[in-house]
């Protein structure tokens, strides 16, 4: 189990490693080879992106060669911690940021997570009813257009009108904090499940890197774990459902446009999920990047700009189509996770993000913060 089964040849991927004894490092990925690139020019993740000569400054950087891919693999998932070279999220200073319901497809499921309530018993009644007056999906319908607007008329002389549908079909999407920075976990780690939750799913999704001046320099995979029980009871509790200990996941790289690799790229991108289960269970889904309903660069201009500014840039989930209905335990209850689910996220030219399903309480602490960092970086004469 590796991130690439075959890197792009002429791709450029960024990442960050803990080496033993040193820390957190930036790397580049050449062939089968991890190379640490961090420096005075580039001491965290936050200072390579935000450079005007990123791609070349790269692609011309020495470095060290660290180790080969499987073996930070290898680290990664045998839980030594600090004691092993792992990989960690390709993030550290950046905000992490999520957008939900951008997908028309996947609306109507959240319309039933809010309608039940959290309550996973409730779903397959409330889904059958739905369903009968607005259709499997809300997929055409434009955000804040009239025709979304007119809907939005007849859902709410319904009583089925949600707080999932304007932010799906209105004209503001709904952008939230995901993860404190640095709080995100890399390929190989555990990703966790808040105790309170006994309803919930992965969440495969491509995740944006985006400079402090919004400008999008990248790509990369993610897993926003959805509590669905929890979010579903109220939107007040959408915090505690969605950043906790391990509550995402970001990874194996990032890797910067370029000439063949661009936001068109990531547009028609076909991002594909596998559950496995130690109950033989087994779960595949696809989410199509080209059914999205507001183009990537609409949700990128929506959540930066003179209204919000990010001195240190963001990354940015940007939704998923897939919401799992396929029953695993009792007739009309669905999905939910079991511990110890392995959950792979992958799609051809970014890799494949796999992690382990486990309680946050259960997962390593995280204790690696921003203060941590800085101190770091000032012993290793970086900063």
């Amino acid at each position: 189990m590796i991130p690439f089964s075959n890197p792009t040849p002429d791709a450029t991927f960024v990442g960050r490693v803990w080496r033993p004894n040193i820390g957190p490092c930036v790397v580049v990925l050449r062939g089968d080879a991890v190379i640490d690139i961090t420096s005075k020019d580039a001491p965290t993740m936050r200072d390579l992106l935000e450079r005007d000569d990123l791609l070349a400054f790269v692609r011309a950087a020495k470095g060290e060669v660290i180790a080969t891919l499987s073996d930070v693999a290898k680290g990664s998932v045998e839980g030594a911690g600090d004691t092993a070279l792992h990989f960690l999220a390709p993030t550290d200073l950046q905000a992490i940021k999520a957008s939900g319901v951008t997908f028309a497809e996947s609306m109507v499921e959240r319309v039933i997570e809010e309608q039940a309530a959290g309550n996973a018993d409730r779903a397959e009644e409330i889904r059958t009813r739905v369903k009968a007056r607005i259709g499997d999906s809300l997929s055409g319908i434009v955000p804040g257009s009239d025709k979304a607007m007119e809907i939005k008329t007849i859902l709410q002389a319904e009583g089925l009108w949600s707080q999932y549908l304007e932010v799906g079909i209105g004209p503001d999407a709904e952008v939230f904090t995901k993860s404190q920075p640095m709080g995100a976990v890399g390929w190989g780690a555990s990703v966790g499940l808040h105790p309170m939750s006994s309803w919930n799913n992965p969440e495969p999704e491509i995740v944006l890197a985006v400079t402090s001046t919004g400008k999008v320099v990248g790509a990369t995979l993610g897993n926003d774990v959805n509590l669905r029980d929890v979010e579903g009871r109220s939107a007040l509790l959408l915090g505690k459902a969605k950043d906790n200990n391990a509550s995402c996941s970001i990874g194996p790289f990032v890797r910067l446009f370029d000439d063949d690799f661009d936001m068109e790229t990531v547009q028609n991108a076909e991002v594909d999920l596998k559950v496995t289960g130690d109950d033989g269970f087994v779960m595949d889904g696809r989410s199509s990047m080209n059914k999205i309903s507001r183009t990537p660069q609409s949700i990128v201009d929506q959540t930066i700009g003179r209204h919000h500014q990010y001195p240190d840039g963001f990354f940015l989930f940007l939704g998923t189509l897939f919401a799992p209905v396929k029953d695993r335990d009792t007739k009309g209850q669905g999905f939910t996770h079991k511990m110890g689910d392995v959950v792979t996220i992958s799609e051809p030219t970014l890799g494949a993000l796999t992690n382990t399903v486990r309680l946050s309480t259960e997962c390593p602490a995280w204790t690696f913060g921003t203060s941590a960092l800085m101190r770091n970086l000032a012993a290793r004469e970086l900063i």
